[in-house]
């Protein structure tokens, strides 16, 4: 056990929930140190925004298999983490679909995958039903940018939720992590997962100035936000494994798939939109290559 998992033991002690604990409220705490980003560095480029989104999707997919889906088979077969993967991919997309996206908040645009299926939609006989939408929906602004709500309260809110749907995948693999009892695998995934919160932390911050709100007041409320998630699902995943051992290999592949589903369906997106999408995957690469060290580093 390295010398890191000795200090962590001596301060958090053996319980596996307490554990899970410390490694959520850690990656919350980074994730605010990110957020807080915005403060000092009030305008990003496009291109660095795009190689910090680049450097998470690398940390989490590196994470994904060396800290979840290799342990996972180790611990129960191929068969089990599959099942869990498969079942990660399909909450995230049922979940996906119930939230609005980041991007039309931040765009004031329908990604294309939405706009198209909103205009098969129309193609088959709901032209009348958007028409209705358009007559009650407020025309202040003049065109067709944010949500169809009303009132900044409600864009907030929902760009909290939106948000906060995808940071649960991180918060649940810590916890599964801790729930293992190998602080061999979990350190790395936790402080793997800490670090690539930081650029995602000031990527929501910066998206959320765009979207009109304060840069400070969404500073903070990020943070808390990730507090008041990553925390308790952490928690809840270690304490998943203690009681059923058997669900390990299951809850590793979940927390993988659904992890995965985030790096394909929006950080790789995001970052490749802006026609920096060289540096986004150097931005990746790095990533993965420092996962790498951390998971060989910490395990020594």
């Amino acid at each position: 056990m390295s010398a890191l998992a000795d200090a962590f033991v001596g301060f958090t002690g053996t319980d596996p929930i307490v554990q899970a604990f410390v490694g959520g409220v850690v990656i919350a705490a980074l994730n605010l140190v990110g957020a807080l980003g915005i403060v000092v560095w009030r305008d990003p480029s496009e291109r660095a925004l795009d190689g910090a989104l680049g450097f998470a999707a690398g940390v989490m997919l590196a994470a994904s298999f060396t800290s979840l889906i290799l342990p996972g088979i180790d611990a129960g077969g191929l068969l089990p983490v599959l099942v869990g993967l498969a079942l990660g991919v399909l909450a995230l997309d049922r979940a996906d679909r119930w939230v609005p996206h980041v991007h039309v908040l931040v765009t004031g645009r329908k990604r294309p995958d939405a706009a198209k299926r909103g205009t098969d939609a129309a193609s088959d006989g709901d032209a009348g039903d958007a028409d209705a939408d358009d007559q009650t929906a407020p025309a202040a602004s003049g065109d067709d940018r944010g949500p169809d709500v009303d009132g900044r309260l409600a864009s907030v809110l929902l760009f909290i939720v939106a948000i906060t749907l995808h940071n649960m995948p991180e918060g649940l693999a810590v916890g599964v992590g801790f729930g293992t009892g190998d602080l061999g695998e979990a350190l790395p995934l936790m402080l793997a997962i800490g670090i690539q919160n930081i650029p995602e932390g000031l990527a929501v911050a910066i998206a959320a100035r765009n979207a009109g709100l304060g840069t400070r007041f969404y500073a903070m409320v990020t943070g808390l936000r990730a507090g008041l998630v990553e925390v308790p699902v952490a928690v809840f995943g270690a304490w998943a494994v203690l009681v059923a051992t058997p669900i390990l290999p299951y809850a590793m592949g979940f927390a993988a798939g659904a992890m995965l589903y985030v790096i394909s369906d929006e950080i790789i997106p995001e970052s490749h939109a802006r026609g920096y999408e060289r540096t986004a995957t150097l931005g990746t690469m790095a990533g993965l290559m420092v996962m790498l060290t951390l998971d060989v580093a910490l395990a020594a």
